[in-house]
């Protein structure tokens, strides 16, 4: 998951791994060793929720006889270098690119091409807009992460009037807007409610979370509840709170499940936060390439990736794991 835009990119350079280089195979879709390649694109090379992809990306590669070339952007809501890496892969020959668009509609004219040239493209983790300008996504829930949530929230906040802070991501990035639209739904009101007393956009970030916040406070002090769009964006909430002496009295719900995160559940900064597995993202993306590339098979359609609720203060009636099952399948 995550954020958006600058503009006057560098664009980065393609980063190919596996035994052989990508020279020499033209549009056959295999190395000079005859492996055939599968791309791998993220959206940022140092975000852990990325590096974990890319890992699982590598494993399944090697697993299946398969060569990985993967590229990144300099950061996140970097198209240009996106678009840049499609191309350089298509002409590499690869037989499928497994992408996290930064900007979903931006990037589908570049997929489109890609397509046309006969690679199967996969969206991971962040669906395309329209969705079908992949041909598959393999994803979590997002708004099911969101809703598990506001469940819990719910639950938790145990009839007392809520008074709301929303730190989303930015506008029009759909990640963003399934989840914060989830929490929403889980919690049981709409937008608009006026329960929700402050939103502020963080792009993900943990500094940009803590800003966010401290503007809440001046806005509403007696905000009692924080959901935020994932835990660095928490954990800036969470120092905010703090600096005001209110860390005790605020109930913080997240979106990820990432091993800073899930030991943040774990020391109660923060109460509860939605699992998601990047690892099984980019380990079954290279299967279906694996699979398209022995014999034509596409993949298509949603394939969720699932998403667990974490949490050690559980609550009746929502279903959840504690923090030993998340530091267990935390990534990061």
């Amino acid at each position: 998951m995550n954020a958006k835009l600058p503009a006057g990119l560098l664009v980065t350079a393609l980063l190919v791994t596996g035994v052989t280089g990508c020279g020499g195979s033209g549009g056959s879709g295999q190395s000079a060793s005859g492996t055939p390649k599968v791309g791998l694109i993220t959206k940022t090379e140092t975000n852990p929720f990325f590096v974990k992809m890319k890992e699982g990306a590598q494993k399944a590669a090697q697993a299946n006889g398969m060569e990985l070339m993967s590229a990144a952007g300099k950061f996140d809501g970097d198209n240009a270098a996106q678009i840049t890496a499609i191309e350089n892969m298509v002409a590499a020959g690869v037989k499928g690119i497994l992408i996290t668009p930064s900007d979903t509609k931006a990037i589908v004219p570049a997929i489109k091409k890609a397509r046309d040239a006969g690679v199967l493209v996969i969206a991971l983790d962040t669906p395309t807009e329209p969705q079908e300008a992949t041909d598959a996504l393999f994803a979590t829930d997002n708004l099911k992460a969101g809703e598990l949530i506001g469940q819990y929230a719910k639950a938790a906040m145990a009839g007392k009037p809520a008074k709301i802070a929303t730190l989303d991501l930015a506008p029009g990035i759909t990640v963003g807007q399934l989840r914060h639209d989830g929490f929403l739904k889980g919690y049981g009101i709409q937008e608009g409610d006026p329960s929700i007393v402050c939103s502020q956009d963080t792009r993900g970030d943990q500094a940009k979370g803590q800003t966010a916040m401290e503007n809440c406070l001046q806005k509403a002090p007696d905000i009692n509840l924080v959901y935020t769009i994932n835990e660095p964006a928490a954990l800036g909430a969470y120092t905010a709170l703090k600096a005001k002496g209110r860390d005790k009295e605020v109930l913080i719900v997240s979106v990820d499940g990432g091993c800073t995160g899930t030991k943040a559940v774990q020391s109660g900064q923060i109460a509860a936060t939605s699992q998601q597995y990047p690892l099984k993202m980019a380990e079954d993306g290279v299967k279906a390439v694996a699979a398209f590339a022995k014999n034509g098979q596409k993949a298509s359609g949603y394939t969720d990736t699932g998403v667990t609720l974490i949490t050690d203060k559980s609550v009746t009636g929502v279903e959840a794991k504690d923090t030993a099952f998340g530091l267990a399948n935390c990534w990061g």
